[in-house]
């Protein structure tokens, strides 16, 4: 065999990327070197792995193939070295992990406090995207720990555990028609401005799917990328918007906002966790996903 680990984890990197000089930078390596590798890789495969445009560069069919297998093969050696390095005194390792926003805003700055305060030397890599990213980022083991909203059923590779449970509320500029409501539904909002979370976003999604069910509009008038950009916008008067109870609440202390609360069954969300197997998480993972789901 002449494949090496290096020329693997540069030709991930080039895909990553979406250009030579880019991956180059980012491995402080000249792109004349990258290139010549990913030139060896495609004669020692005897197929072409890259395309070449004006924008960069897309994998083939074939280079698409590697790069999953790439990764696969790339984590597993990263496990040797950290399972081994579990040997020695303490718990050891890092955990990838991604989540959505409101797993992130509500509930894992004080559970991953208390496992990192138990394993000082356990690193967690945590990043935000959006619940569909985050399924495919455990499904392809990029991540070893996901959390999503509402996890959908048909997740075959995938193992789904009950993770959180959160409530939406409607919250309202101060003097706003809707300020004072009761015993109201997500209809009789929808003549109102909005502002939600990014494009993606499971509230956002689940949103559009109701208007759709009244077969009325959303009017989404702004988006915003995290809560705090979200209770500006209403705070300032330029729409209405839905967020967890749990990180209103500060919010709602400081009187700039009301909180209303909509009848609809789907406010209340249930989050989960996802992996792919737990018995190929190592140490430091297994611990987290087991504290996750026990505090």
């Amino acid at each position: 065999m002449r494949l090496d680990p290096t020329s693997l984890r540069l030709f991930v990197s080039v895909i990553e990327e979406g250009s030579i000089a880019r991956a180059a930078e980012s491995n402080f390596i000249a792109a004349s070197a990258i290139s010549k590798r990913i030139s060896e890789l495609e004669q020692v495969l005897s197929t072409p792995l890259l395309t070449r445009t004006n924008r960069g560069v897309v994998a083939t069919e074939a280079g698409s193939a590697l790069l999953k297998r790439s990764r696969d093969v790339l984590h597993q050696l990263d496990d040797i070295f950290r399972h081994m390095s579990e040997y020695s005194d303490g718990l050891r390792g890092s955990v990838r992990m991604v989540a959505n926003i409101s797993a992130i805003s509500e509930f894992l700055p004080n559970q991953l406090r208390s496992f990192l305060d138990m394993y000082p030397q356990v690193q967690v890599h945590l990043e935000e995207k959006i619940s569909s990213e985050v399924l495919r980022d455990v499904s392809e083991s990029i991540a070893d720990i996901g959390i999503v909203t509402n996890a959908p059923s048909d997740c075959q590779n995938l193992r789904i555990y009950p993770y959180k449970t959160d409530h939406l509320v409607l919250i309202t500029p101060q003097g706003h028609p809707l300020a004072e409501s009761k015993d109201i539904g997500f209809a009789d909002t929808l003549e109102h401005d909005y502002v939600g979370l990014h494009t993606g976003s499971a509230i956002n999604n689940q949103m559009f799917e109701a208007a759709a069910k009244l077969s009325r509009p959303l009017r989404l008038r702004i988006q915003v990328t995290n809560y705090e950009a979200l209770y500006r916008m209403v705070e300032s008067g330029l729409g209405i918007g839905l967020m967890p109870l749990n990180i209103a609440k500060p919010y709602l202390k400081a009187r700039r906002i009301k909180a209303v609360n909509l009848q609809d069954e789907w406010m209340s969300r249930e989050l989960h966790i996802c992996i792919r197997d737990s018995d190929q998480l190592l140490d430091a993972a297994r611990h987290l996903l087991n504290h996750l789901r026990t505090t």
